[in-house]
């Protein structure tokens, strides 16, 4: 097998400010929408489907790959309870979002779990529908740490479904990764809260990086066989500037695969839906679908159809942003939701972004190829914890 290749993307010191630049939302050709006027699409063809809602940038964790200690120390600054969209401005951004295509909204965070009484936005969003008369789906991203004691509010409330982040099975190694002290019991606590609650189907996500949890790929893919939970196996990415990521600690989704395949053999599924980030494949002997999310070694742009909401207003087209569209300016300066709704439409229709497209990785075979120069403005991206996931 040929080593990697691959033109890393330079880091700058010191990292860009967690938000980057920040932009005006864009004027409106016409205030309202004219009567007819579709769901807009952007310039590369892909509708508006998915809604990521940050309502919080403070997480209890302190992974490397995300919120590195040596930058989220005891000194760092969060941002002040004023600057965050209110529950009410959140509500009204999501249903005007809706009526533009919306079909999903995930809560993130941070950790979200930390913002206070969570379950009213969740209760908030449940009742909003599709132009169709179909419910959104909605659901929320956690280390579920937290899980535990609000499982049961967050499904009464009305939350459809809970996505959890495990990165390994062995206590050492996952409190090492956490840098926070806790415990995988915690975690599995969490999930089985969540499991009876009915916040199902629940997804687990495992981010592999070469050299820290590799060694836990197989015995993750063992415990959560026969379990009805999908385990996906994210590639450790380049998102903001503060984790130091290098190439050399990304492992292939390929090579995860073959290695999860030597003792469980797998068959490939059809994509579930348009946008869907994880390639899914089932246990060949029945046991579950398991998922392989490749955002370094295959770019899944060419049918992104997500749209990211940070905690403080700011809007954001692409997960490897270097600036953002404020809305909570627009929201909070009086604008009917006529105009605002236009003023979505457009900043939609603008977008073009295809970050890993032209970052220019492919995958075969576990190697890589290096076929275009990343952006000059990489090092400038939005900080993880900042935008969500």
């Amino acid at each position: 097998m040929r080593e990697a290749r691959f033109i890393p993307l330079k880091q700058e010191s010191p990292p860009a400010p967690a938000s980057g630049a920040v932009l005006p939302l864009p004027l409106a050709i016409a205030s309202p929408l004219p009567s007819g006027v579709q769901a807009p699409l952007d310039l590369l063809h892909r509708p508006l489907r998915d809604l990521r809602i940050s309502v919080t940038d403070r997480c209890n964790f302190r992974c490397g790959y995300c919120m590195p200690r040596s930058v989220y120390g005891p000194g760092h600054r969060f941002l002040p309870h004023q600057a965050l969209l209110s529950f009410e401005e959140i509500e009204r951004a999501s249903r005007l979002m809706v009526s533009l295509g919306v079909r999903k909204l995930r809560l993130t965070g941070g950790e979200p779990l930390m913002r206070k009484q969570l379950d009213q936005l969740v209760a908030s969003l449940a009742p909003l529908q599709t132009p169709e008369g179909t419910p959104v789906e909605l659901t929320l991203t956690t280390n579920a740490s937290l899980l535990a004691d609000k499982a049961a509010a967050l499904k009464a409330a009305g939350l459809h479904r809970v996505t959890i982040s495990l990165d390994a099975l062995d206590d050492t190694i996952f409190q090492r990764m956490n840098d926070a002290g806790v415990s995988v019991r915690q975690v599995l606590h969490g999930i089985e809260a969540a499991q009876k609650a009915g916040l199902g189907p629940i997804k687990v996500n495992m981010v592999v990086q070469r050299g820290v949890n590799e060694d836990q790929i197989v015995p993750m893919a063992r415990h959560f066989r026969h379990s009805s939970i999908e385990l996906r196996f994210i590639e450790y990415m380049d998102v903001g500037a503060s984790n130091g990521w290098q190439m050399d600690q990304v492992l292939p989704s390929e090579q995860v695969r073959e290695r999860i395949a030597e003792h469980f053999p797998l068959q490939a599924l059809p994509a579930a839906q348009t946008g869907e980030t994880a390639r899914r494949e089932a246990y060949s002997d029945g046991a579950g679908t398991i998922g392989f999310i490749s955002s370094v070694t295959q770019a899944f742009c060419g049918d992104c159809n997500r749209l990211r909401l940070s905690t403080d207003g700011r809007l954001y087209t692409c997960l490897f942003a270097h600036q953002g569209h404020d809305l909570r300016a627009a929201l909070r300066a009086g604008d009917d939701d006529d105009t605002l709704r236009a003023r979505l439409h457009a900043l939609w229709q603008q977008r073009q972004d295809r970050y890993s497209a032209l970052r220019g990785t492919t995958a075969s075979a576990g190697t890589m190829h290096s076929h275009a120069e990343p952006p000059a403005d990489a090092a400038r991206r939005i900080e993880m914890s900042y935008i969500g996931g």
